[in-house]
């Protein structure tokens, strides 16, 4: 058991221990030593010694999980529980995700043809993402390629075995690329398409997460687009994260296509966001969280539903007790193209203290909603991007003073200065 706390001077006999706990399949009791540990009383450098150790752990057991999965594999141990495959079985039975099972079973039948790299795997020297950068590349028909054309898979296997454990994450993946290199010379056919995928994976409140992948003229191209709108909104005291910059990026790239109107037809009509809302919710002043649902199936709060309708269309559905639709009513627009062109002239960006997004980033913003009687017209509206139009729906507040100057004021009522304050 593991359960000293002076680490710097016994992390050799806490490795011996804990392999030879793994050696005897103790490593439950091992984890729970650990576990029990105190991390406050240890200095840094044995909490580093303690991280580098479980890396090397977590390393050793995907080795085995990955070595037992190919053995079960191989010997159709899934068709005990009536499944035909491992894959199968480790999304069904253990709950893994369909991608590291996929990850998981293809790293196992490769390392066979790399036993070099699968032994570093299972001394903890290698990581399975390491692996899993060889078996994104090097598969059945490329080892089979290799054997055509002479080529020494032995070679490339004690070269990555040491360039994974020694070097950066990113040193795989270039001595990777040189495998292909040397089983094609003349490199492929430029055919852009067949290296781009998307995956889009919708979770159970709405929210998305996205796999881009792409060739490397469509990645320049894409990165050029986000970093264009990441540089373009830096406003002052911005604390996003990088990712958060880049999401943001990402979804006002969208705005401004459904804005320009010149999508292709979707459903007959040009896309757009559509939100369904009970009247009554609508006009609550409270958040009325799952009050709402989106064209694609998403719930929203009510209030969320309440700031996208602050500059949009409105339509009227009148609903029968039974759920069946009696009555629909014409679509209104709740602000003009022509006022939106107005309040662009006037406005020319967010109006938000410290932003100054550009018009086409924007929306209009009813400052009295008109859901309370607020008029839709120059005066009650502002240009505001999404970030700070969702502020101001959030407690913030903007105001147009008699100078034609914006102001703005948080939600604890001080207001938003840029530069010295002045005594």
């Amino acid at each position: 058991m593991v359960g000293s706390t002076t680490l710097d001077a016994a992390a050799p006999n806490v490795v011996a221990e804990l392999a030879d706990d793994l050696s005897g399949l103790d490593v439950l009791a091992a984890l729970d030593g650990l576990a029990g540990e105190d991390l406050h009383g240890m200095t840094g450098g044995q909490v580093l010694d303690r991280t580098a150790l479980l890396v090397a752990v977590q390393n050793r057991v995907a080795a085995e999980l990955t070595r037992t999965v190919r053995h079960a594999a191989v010997s159709q141990a899934a068709e005990r529980d009536g499944l035909r495959s491992m894959r199968s079985w480790l999304i069904g039975h253990v709950r893994v995700s369909a991608g590291e099972a996929d990850r998981i079973v293809r790293a196992g039948r490769v390392l066979e043809s790399f036993p070099v790299l699968a032994a570093g795997f299972a001394a903890g020297e290698v990581s399975a993402a390491q692996v899993n950068v060889v078996a994104d590349k090097v598969g059945d028909r490329e080892v089979a390629r290799a054997a055509e054309q002479g080529i020494d898979l032995g070679a490339f296997d004690v070269d990555w075995a040491r360039v994974a454990a020694e070097s950066p994450h990113a040193s795989m993946v270039a001595a990777v690329q040189a495998f292909d290199a040397a089983l094609d010379p003349d490199g492929p056919e430029p055919d852009p398409t067949e290296g781009r995928r998307l995956t889009i994976v919708t979770h159970a409140d709405g929210s998305i997460t996205a796999r881009f992948d792409a060739d490397a003229v469509g990645g320049e191209k894409f990165k050029a687009v986000i970093e264009s709108h990441v540089q373009a909104d830096r406003p002052k005291g911005d604390t996003r994260t990088r990712p958060q910059q880049q999401g943001d990026a990402l979804v006002q790239v969208c705005d401004n296509q459904l804005a320009a109107g010149n999508l292709p037809t979707l459903r007959t009509v040009k896309p757009h966001v559509v939100v369904g809302v009970d009247l009554e919710d609508l006009v609550d002043d409270a958040t009325g969280a799952g009050a709402a649902e989106l064209g694609f199936g998403a719930t929203i709060s009510a209030a969320r539903a309440r700031y996208l309708a602050c500059d949009g269309s409105i339509s009227r559905i009148v609903m029968g007790p039974d759920g069946v639709p009696l009555d629909l009513g014409r679509d209104h627009r709740v602000v003009t193209p022509g006022l939106r062109k107005a309040v662009e002239r006037r406005d020319k960006s967010c109006v938000f203290t410290g932003c100054g997004a550009p018009t086409w980033w924007c929306d209009v913003h009813h400052l009295i909603h008109w859901l309370h009687g607020g008029e839709t017209s120059l005066t009650n509206s502002a240009l505001l991007c999404e970030r700070h139009h969702t502020k101001v729906h959030h407690g913030f507040r903007v105001e147009r003073q008699p100078d034609g100057q914006w102001r703005t004021w948080r939600p604890d009522g001080s207001e938003i200065l840029i530069g010295p304050l002045l005594s």
